[in-house]
């Protein structure tokens, strides 16, 4: 049976199963998947009537209880990766069951942390991703510092913060340590501008040695961009946004956060032009070169599922919405297997984007255009693959031949 509306769901949530059926559809799901989402709504319903459960008792501690139950029975499909999810999302927009609300009142720590992540949204203008990475070392320092279980900022040291950093940069890359870094610096100003710590500990937090000035910006060869291309199969709907991906990201140097980011209303057909959101909230238009207009209308036209969200990209299994930025990272690691190379994030084709406009004789000012990056220094480190402008101005190597 692959027709979700002939799944009988009898007790509470059967007056539901029909809205809950066309939610599905609405998701993407496969006529065989909404099919199995709903065979396990019908057990739960189920199980609801014999423990005398109403729909709105169906707390997510009720839900837990329905799952042990289920798992002593036998059954070996984890219902949360069936639907479970979605059926209460959906119960909570109707307002047959209450927004979940926090356990208890938040700790010092949490408190701190909220408050630190709203900051760093309207002072700062990070997005959603960048808050999750800060917040996450913010949480390893501030746990670090809570002392017999008892949280209190203004008691934090210079000590802690060396004994933080010994203990976390010892077990961490060069790069991972500057992010960390980077993160403290920003959490520590916080406290003090905030007036939740009368020290400011910024000054206490070393430099990493700016190890990436010491070798060339690694980017993949125009051969190796080939290959990543040719190894999406156009012909199906994951291939069609696949090579979509890889084409925007090769072409037009972006970051796996912005190709995330794009909405169909960014793009401006009549003018040839994409607006890309990009770091800091900035908004900037790109020209829109034929072969990345040609990819996205592939795409859009046969690739893409039809559904209510905006987002150029979409998950290809259900349900469906836009991609994150991980997703645009795991499209490229995917595409490395296939072709045969060396597994590579998305921002090595953003590089690739850079080195490839100095080989076409561009100027560092114009590899800063295409990558919208405005500090110099960043710039500076693609002179280093402009080998035929440091040959004219290299000096020879003393008593070597002319």
């Amino acid at each position: 049976m692959k027709d979700p509306v002939k799944v009988a769901v009898k007790g509470p949530l059967g007056p539901y199963a029909a809205g809950f059926c066309a939610e599905l559809d609405g998701l993407g799901y496969a006529g065989s998947s909404a099919v199995n989402v709903l065979k396990l709504v019908a057990h739960l319903s189920q199980w609801m009537g014999s423990e005398g459960l109403t729909v709105r008792e169906l707390s997510p501690e009720e839900v837990e209880r329905y799952v042990a139950a289920r798992r002593a029975a036998g059954y070996r499909h984890n219902p949360a990766a069936w639907g479970l999810g979605t059926l209460l999302s959906y119960l909570r927009r109707l307002g047959v069951l209450p927004e979940v609300a926090p356990s208890g009142a938040p700790t010092g720590q949490e408190r701190v942390l909220q408050d630190y992540a709203g900051y760093l949204v309207s002072e700062r203008g990070l997005k959603a991703g960048t808050v999750r990475y800060y917040l996450r070392f913010a949480g390893l320092f501030l746990s670090s510092v809570a002392r017999g279980g008892e949280f209190d900022v203004d008691t934090i040291a210079t000590g802690d913060v060396s004994s933080f950093l010994v203990d976390q940069c010892g077990r961490r890359s060069v790069g991972s340590a500057k992010t960390l870094v980077m993160a403290l610096r920003a959490l520590l100003g916080y406290l003090h501008v905030a007036g939740l710590s009368a020290t400011p500990l910024v000054g206490a937090v070393p430099a990493v040695a700016p190890w990436r000035e010491r070798s060339v910006p690694r980017a993949l060869a125009p051969s190796a961009v080939a290959r990543l291309l040719a190894s999406c199969d156009r012909r199906t709907t994951v291939g069609q946004r696949d090579y979509a991906i890889l084409v925007v990201l090769a072409r037009l140097g972006l970051r796996a956060g912005e190709v995330a980011a794009l909405e169909l209303g960014d793009l401006d057909w009549r003018r040839g032009e994409l607006l890309v959101r990009g770091k800091g909230d900035r908004r900037e238009r790109l020209p829109l070169p034929v072969d990345v207009g040609e990819a996205l209308a592939g795409y859009l036209r046969q690739g893409r599922p039809r559904c209510t969200d905006r987002h150029v990209f979409l998950r290809v299994k259900a349900p469906t919405m836009g991609l994150h930025a991980d997703g645009v990272t795991k499209v490229v690691h995917a595409a490395c297997l296939r072709a045969g190379v060396p597994v590579v994030g998305a921002h090595r084709l953003r590089r690739a984007t850079a080195c490839e406009t100095l080989r076409q004789g561009g100027s560092l000012a114009e590899v800063g255009e295409v990558l919208r990056q405005r500090s110099a220094s960043t710039q500076a480190l693609y002179a280093k693959v402009d080998h035929a402008a440091l040959e004219r101005v290299a000096r020879p190597w003393p008593g070597a031949r002319p």
